[in-house]
């Protein structure tokens, strides 16, 4: 009987724990539930084990990401699978074997807030298998550098390099790559670096390969406003809290934590920053730049006044490589057609629906895949174990745009 009453009262304890209140809607919610009771599990250990001086959370994260996840390269009957580098730039490649003619060309960059993840984790390894394989093509993913140790632009470099190498003679021949059809891609913080590289390259005129396309998979594109709708309606909606944005941006930026707080009341973007420029402002003016079935019932929060000084300490939350909606219209225009994925349940929804909106009127070709039941980073669950209706969805339409717009 004691035991009994002691499994009831783990399992209730258990249930508690893992139970999260969540919008009707959400695909497979207690999928999701258990998925973000892990996540925070870590999460909280991570910070236990800095408040302690054991390591920094983000070294225990990504610990626990190299126990659980990274896996040796593996080939396969019909791919080659190797660890290779682009420029200075670790990579994992997926090359097709056999045939004559020239592949098209991926270069991915993972998620992770800059911080966390890598290309050889077995859910983007998974991933960039399918893509390689399904649409007959050679596919690169790539490892930057991450926070702490690399802040704002080392991982932007990174990415920056890496692309440069890609789409240079010398790896386009030795991988039969056709130099016509190649593409950067990337999901979140990864999907922040594909954007920003497109911008780089697609107005470097030293470059003679461009990219025939960029697939921007629920990217993360500003810092000035945390209270998009999506921030709003999203903020408690797992994995990715509006808190832990914040954070991951701090970290990205090499900014202090104490300056979260700031973050989360818009203080750092108030209407007295004076470097904070009326038409900085309307490239993020979600209020003019999302549909009115986004904006819903939500309000803009916009400080009269704020922290002043803070842009000083941290330039990067204007800095257009860290930021890629605020890129100017120019800019966008020479940018190749786009594929935008984004879910309901984001916080960064309206990043990419601002971006898509943007892109349309610099005259760029957008398809926008939205989700209604979909979360953040719910297509690298298109896998067992922790497989779902929505991530194999969203796989399933990103390759299908990829086939046919490479």
């Amino acid at each position: 009987m004691r035991l009994r009453l002691a499994g009831a009262v783990l399992l209730s304890a258990a249930a508690y724990y893992v139970y999260l209140p969540l919008p009707t809607g959400v695909c497979e919610p207690w999928k999701l539930m258990l998925l973000d009771a892990l996540f925070r599990s870590f999460m909280k250990a991570s910070d236990v084990a800095h408040a302690l001086g054991v390591c920094h959370r983000l070294h225990m994260l990504n610990q626990v990401v190299s126990w659980l996840e990274v896996i040796e390269p593996r080939p396969s009957p019909v791919l080659y699978v190797t660890d290779s580098t682009l420029g200075s730039i670790p990579t994992r490649v997926f090359q097709p074997k056999g045939g004559k003619q020239l592949k098209r060309g991926i270069i991915y960059f993972h998620g992770g807030g800059w911080a966390l993840g890598s290309g050889r984790m077995r859910s983007y390894d998974l991933l960039c298998r399918k893509m390689a394989e399904d649409l007959d093509s050679v596919v690169m993913s790539v490892d930057y550098r991450l926070a702490p140790e690399a802040v704002f632009p080392d991982q932007y470099h990174d990415a920056l390099e890496a692309a440069r190498a890609f789409l240079s003679s010398q790896v386009l021949e030795r991988y039969g790559i056709d130099p016509q059809r190649v593409c950067v891609s990337g999901d979140s913080a990864g999907g922040n670096l594909a954007a920003a590289v497109a911008q780089e390259l697609s107005s470097d005129d030293t470059v003679t390969v461009k990219f025939k396309a960029q697939a921007l998979v629920y990217p993360v594109l500003q810092v000035l406003d945390f209270y998009t709708p999506s921030y709003q309606q999203n903020q408690a909606v797992p994995i990715l809290y509006r808190h832990y944005m914040a954070r991951f941006w701090l970290e990205y930026l090499g900014a202090d934590r104490s300056l979260e707080p700031l973050l989360l009341a818009n203080n750092h973007s108030s209407l007295d920053q004076p470097a904070i420029s009326a038409s900085t402002r309307s490239k993020l003016d979600w209020t003019a730049l999302l549909p009115p079935d986004r904006r819903k019932h939500f309000r803009p929060v916009l400080k009269e006044t704020g922290t002043l000084g803070v842009l000083g300490v941290v330039p990067g939350l204007i800095d257009v490589r860290a930021a890629p909606l605020l890129a100017e219209q120019e800019v966008l225009g020479r940018t190749p057609k786009a594929y935008v994925m984004t879910c309901e349940f984001d916080v960064l929804r309206d990043d990419g629906l601002m971006y898509v909106r943007r892109l349309q009127d610099a005259g760029v070709s957008v398809t926008n895949d939205h989700h209604e039941d979909g979360f953040h980073g719910c297509m690298v669950f298109a896998f067992l174990p922790m497989m779902s209706r929505v991530g194999q969805k969203s796989m399933e339409n990103y390759i299908h745009w990829l086939d046919q717009n490479l």
